[in-house]
């Protein structure tokens, strides 16, 4: 018998690198603004508990929504997406598809580049967000946290996370690959956010490059970055044509929703741009001009290594520690699922167990009311175990099971989370 009224189906929609390029992504990427105002429309309608995740590498709700649509349209209002763009690149997945979905993001397994756990950080920040707005339920916070579990003991007990593999570092990477005398070249990071900082903590690093600039449009935050890096030169935002003009190398990590770097930026010289933001911050008139080359960061996720290879080879740990983790959720689940119902036919039973001993105190001289209570006690606790044993069955249907028994008891058994997940 279902009782809650709201939103009982879980699932997961949304784009993701593997199907919509850098260009249909960026449409449908959320500031932090928009996910805010996402959020707070849909607990002001009523909608089901969910939460948005939004990186250069996806867009996505998660939560709970009476058909998916409803999810569909909340991304699409309020990105720059269209209903008709997400439905070509899209995927929608439901149940034990969307539980399994997040496992595989949180463990590092569904990253772009296998491996990266950047998204664990983003994961607990989405969920967060939603929580201070009031959009989440013991069933979402219960599932992240096991999701957490899960990437921890990948990180800590796999190879799947060794050596660094990330966006920023293959841009790096990209450098040692490309240019001869890339420790020689001056380079320009424009945008100090945390690609950006984690791409000037890479060269630092894997080079011995001393000619590194960095811009940011907020003056201080660039100002007290350099403090623990002295040999990163601050260049100031409001010359930012001149810095570029003076660079060999210009490294875009703005995360702006629209390009910051335009046809007017850029000198007449050689000039290689790598652009790591989502949407694009360069400007396709700039892709387009013959003295410069553009890698965007599909490309640079493209590099690959040794270290890849070597992370390959743990996938099938990872998902079998995914499993367990996935298991120990799913009997939560199914015991939160079923605990009403096995509390009310005990009540059940308890209530006729109470009407039979009176009866019989009454028909029965010296009846031993005690004895009685004894017995009829342990017929009550083996019928709910074996109740509890039929509903923990994987060919259970919980929710039929229920019904068939609130009809024989004439009761009213109650379970939660409507859908079988």
């Amino acid at each position: 018998m279902y009782t809650n009224k709201r939103p009982t189906k879980f699932y997961n929609i949304g784009v993701s690198y593997v199907k919509a390029d850098t260009n249909i992504r960026g449409k449908f990427s959320l500031s932090s603004e928009n996910q805010k105002r996402l959020l707070q429309e849909a607990k002001e309608k009523g909608l089901g508990e969910l939460f948005v995740l939004s990186t250069c590498n996806r867009t996505e709700i998660t939560g709970f929504a009476e058909h998916p649509y409803q999810l569909i349209s909340l991304l699409c209002k309020h990105s720059g997406g269209s209903v008709d763009e997400f439905a070509k690149v899209s995927y929608i997945h439901k149940s034990q598809q969307a539980i399994q979905h997040l496992f595989r993001i949180g463990t590092g397994l569904d990253s772009q580049i296998l491996g990266d756990y950047e998204i664990v950080g983003q994961l607990r920040q989405a969920f967060k967000q939603a929580k201070e707005i009031g959009t989440t339920n013991a069933y979402l916070e219960r599932l992240l946290n096991c999701v957490m579990q899960a990437s921890k003991q990948v990180k800590n007990e796999t190879k799947l996370s060794s050596g660094t593999t990330s966006v920023s570092y293959a841009a790096v990477q990209y450098l040692i690959d490309k240019l001869p005398d890339y420790n020689t070249k001056n380079v320009l990071i424009f945008g100090l956010g945390k690609m950006g900082k984690h791409t000037c903590k890479n060269l630092a690093e894997y080079t011995q490059n001393n000619t590194v600039s960095i811009i940011n449009r907020t003056q201080q935050k660039a100002a007290d970055f350099i403090k623990t890096h002295p040999k990163v030169r601050l260049g100031a935002y409001d010359q930012l044509t001149s810095e570029i003009a003076s660079t060999d190398v210009l490294i875009v990590s703005t995360g702006a929703d629209h390009p910051t770097i335009t046809k007017e930026h850029i000198p007449s010289k050689e000039l290689l741009i790598l652009d790591l933001s989502v949407p694009a911050n360069v400007s396709e008139e700039v892709a387009a001009m013959e003295n410069v080359t553009l890698v965007n960061i599909d490309e640079l996720s493209k590099i690959t290594d040794e270290t890849l290879a070597i992370r390959k080879q743990e996938v099938p740990i990872a998902e079998s520690i995914i499993e367990a983790h996935k298991d120990e959720f799913n009997e939560w689940l199914n015991h939160r699922k079923f605990t009403p119902a096995i509390n009310a036919l005990k009540q059940s039973l308890l209530a006729i167990q109470k009407d039979e001993i009176n009866f019989h105190k009454k028909k029965i001289q010296d009846f031993d009311e005690e004895q009685a209570e004894v017995i009829t006690s342990r017929f009550i606790q083996k019928i709910t175990t074996q109740f509890v044993k039929h509903l923990k069955d994987k060919n259970t249907s919980i929710n039929q099971s229920i019904e068939v028994m609130s009809s024989v008891f004439g009761t009213n058994l109650q379970s939660i989370d409507a859908e079988d997940n």
